[in-house]
């Protein structure tokens, strides 16, 4: 037991490897945790990011604990990390696990619609926006101190489950810096986080685009030549559309109208097939010609008969 009701505290291989024991058992409990890892010494590496940590690291209210809070996130202790509209809530484990809850407030009206009309005209792309790629200057309005997007000390309300008197603990501070390590991945969450809306400084982009459409020219129009020279098709011309319903309602035309080709193609379709012959094999066609000849024989016979021997 440490002093003044804290808990012993342990080393950081030990806080590490009670952090993982936790985060194993809220994923057992179907609970929905996002741990905040981050990869070397370097907390965060996007604009966003490094913008919300060194927002941080500007006000002297919060340099007293923000090292070891840094500490913290490096070491993987964030269990859990959950950014909502005005609000960040944390687990974060120590000499045991930590509830932390900070609640940030929106963004006042004026100061929204001055960060959005300095910026008129300059934004013209949400991804550009969000990737921090535009105009230095149009960034260092957004992300100025005291009246741009970030939250100063006064808009933050801090509260940790430890026993640490202090405003700003290492896991409130530990919280703080995760915030910046989430905005990597996803920065729009600074916007949901100050409850307004990214989309806003798009307002003034497109305002001149025309919306009507146009009628296809009489260029992209294609005639039936350059349709039938395009399918290889021999395609009638002016055909008549009362006539084509009126064939079709009449149903096929009488065989007496049909042209010599027709006539000759119904005819042989109706002559019937003559039957094929056996197979006849040569030893089968031997014997039928043999027998032919025998009875022929015998029939000249009989016709002249044999001469008498008296004349």
């Amino acid at each position: 037991m440490g002093y003044f009701g804290w808990p012993a505290r342990g080393s950081v291989a030990g806080r590490s490897l009670r952090a993982a024991r936790e985060l194993a058992k809220l994923q057992k409990q179907g609970r929905n945790v996002a741990p905040v890892k981050v990869q070397g010494r370097k907390i965060a590496r996007s604009f966003w990011g490094q913008s919300w940590c060194a927002n941080l690291e500007r006000y002297s209210d919060y340099q007293n604990r923000l090292p070891r809070g840094r500490s913290y996130v490096r070491n993987g202790l964030i269990v859990d990390l959950q950014i909502a509209e005005g609000e960040i809530s944390a687990m974060v484990s120590g000499s045991a696990l930590y509830r932390v809850k900070i609640s940030v407030a929106p963004v006042v009206k004026p100061r929204w619609k001055a960060i959005c009309r300095d910026c008129a005209g300059t934004i013209d792309s949400l991804v550009e926006l969000l990737q921090g790629r535009l105009p230095e200057r149009v960034m260092d309005r957004v992300c100025r101190q005291g009246d741009g997007l970030f939250p100063t000390p006064d808009e933050i309300e801090m509260s940790c489950s430890c026993p640490d008197w202090a405003d700003m603990c290492k896991h409130v501070a530990a919280s703080l810096y995760g915030v910046g390590a989430r905005l990597d991945k996803n920065p729009q969450l600074l916007f949901v986080l100050r409850g307004v809306d990214e989309n806003e400084l798009l307002a003034g982009a497109g305002r001149d685009l025309a919306f009507s459409r146009s009628a296809p020219t009489t260029a992209k129009v294609l005639e039936n030549d350059d349709v039938a020279a395009l399918f290889g098709l021999d395609m009638a011309e002016n055909i008549d559309a009362d006539t084509v319903r009126s064939t079709k309602a009449k149903g096929p035309r009488p065989s007496n109208t049909l042209n010599a080709d027709e006539q000759t193609a119904r005819t042989k379709r109706a002559r019937p097939k003559k039957p094929k012959q056996p197979y006849q094999t040569r030893a089968r066609l031997e014997r039928i010609n043999a027998a032919a000849a025998k009875g022929k024989r015998a029939r000249r016979g009989t016709a002249i008969g044999p001469r008498s021997h008296e004349e």
